[in-house]
């Protein structure tokens, strides 16, 4: 069996608006193992997001453990949390977030120049092979349409080659044809990278391709 690198352990999450507190994960758990995809449903609202931004670190639970390949996050002070996001956590959202003012290569690039102080261009150049973006390199994010945008930002978050990629709505504002094509580059890189994968997702044919599927109800996973 695939080793577990990431653990959520009775993760509680509520916020206040005004004097109401709102409960959105309770007693929410998940294990996720080398190579796997993960998909998790929900109604709008049900705490999909807010679940994947405390996976990804990037938001703290009000109870309970995120453990990423046996480290606990909370116990982690600001710069070793930054090295862990960087070297080990890849995001895709829904919205792109593509640098306007840089071209795909150079948006794609920063994440290494962060971790490394230098350019892998060699390996990001297959990535846009791989995804069939070869011609697109210099191109900057005005000149791509939506779809080519969203191979790009998969692109920048999977360079770093991390041990997890979370896709937040990955195919949200894709239309048919290219949401089919992002959900094929998905299944793509966690066969060619081993690539372990969250997705979050109202798309009935993004579920469809995780190992083990889950809807989130009530803020926990069923």
């Amino acid at each position: 069996m695939e080793k577990i690198i990431l653990e959520a352990k009775n993760i509680h999450k509520s916020y206040k608006n005004g004097e109401k507190k709102l409960d959105v994960l309770s007693g929410f758990e998940l294990e996720l193992r080398e190579k796997e995809i993960i998909t998790i449903t929900g109604q709008s609202g049900s705490g999909k997001s807010t679940a994947l931004n405390i996976l990804g670190t990037l938001d703290l639970p009000d109870i309970g453990n995120i453990i990423i390949e046996e480290k606990q996050v909370d116990k982690l002070d600001n710069r070793h949390l930054s090295i862990l996001r960087n070297k080990s956590i890849g995001f895709v959202f829904q919205f792109h977030y593509l640098l306007p003012e840089f071209s795909a290569l150079e948006n794609v690039l920063i994440p290494t120049w962060i971790k490394e102080k230098r350019s892998n261009s060699d390996y990001a150049e297959s990535l846009f092979s791989d995804l069939g973006l070869s011609s697109k390199l210099h191109s900057f994010p005005n000149q791509l349409s939506g779809g080519e945008r969203a191979r790009v930002a998969l692109i920048r978050g999977i360079v770093n080659k991390p041990r997890i990629l979370f896709a937040d709505e990955p195919t949200g504002n894709l239309d048919e044809e290219n949401a089919s094509r992002l959900i094929k580059l998905l299944m793509k890189i966690n066969e060619k990278y081993n690539q372990a994968i969250v997705i979050t997702t109202h798309n009935p044919k993004v579920a469809k391709i995780g190992n083990k599927k889950f809807k989130l109800e009530k803020g926990k996973l069923n």
